[in-house]
């Protein structure tokens, strides 16, 4: 009986590994327009992205979320290209954040600041599902996060990484509401 337990939980892990590895979440339409657009430092792609859809006005402000502190406004500018006029007006760049956990809590007090009441979520597709998980926890209520992942091409052990990271994170989730 305890061997066909185990086997039944190995199987439940590898199913979800696999619909974790096989159905990453995609790119949200551009025609959606939010309050507010965060972006979490990382992989490339993200904030070139969250720029585009900044530029394309489907939202006025843009906190970039897990800068390093020795990066400057101007030098992030100058980067990713980002026009003065659009760095002054609406582009945050926010240098308290170091892990998804702390983006969530930098974003979260971004959102209450800016009284945004819908935010369009940048991250890569792998990591979209936890930070959704964290940047929601967080939230003020009446918040609506749309989800915006940008494709990428993850390794299987950053796959393998994530989906564990993302199961202890609801595992904890479950047992603080116990």
């Amino acid at each position: 009986m305890f061997r066909r337990f185990v086997a039944f939980l190995v199987l439940i892990w590898l199913f979800g590994f696999l619909w974790f590895a096989i159905a990453l979440p995609g790119p949200l339409a551009m025609n959606v327009r939010t309050d507010a657009i965060i972006v979490l430092t990382g992989s490339s792609g993200r904030i070139e992205h969250a720029l585009a859809v900044l530029e394309a006005g489907k939202a006025p402000d843009l906190l970039v979320s897990g800068v390093d502190r020795e990066v400057r406004p101007r030098e992030f500018a100058v980067q990713f290209r980002v026009p003065a006029r659009l760095m002054k007006c609406c582009v945050t760049l926010g240098y308290r954040a170091y892990d998804t956990r702390s983006n969530a809590i930098e974003a979260a007090q971004w959102v209450t600041e800016h009284g945004a009441k819908s935010v369009r979520l940048v991250t890569a597709d792998w990591h979209m599902r936890r930070a959704a998980l964290e940047i929601g926890r967080e939230f003020p209520d009446g918040v609506r996060l749309e989800r915006d992942a940008v494709p990428s091409r993850p390794s299987l052990g950053a796959l393998f990484l994530e989906y564990h990271k993302l199961l202890a994170r609801a595992a904890l989730n479950l047992w603080e509401a116990l």
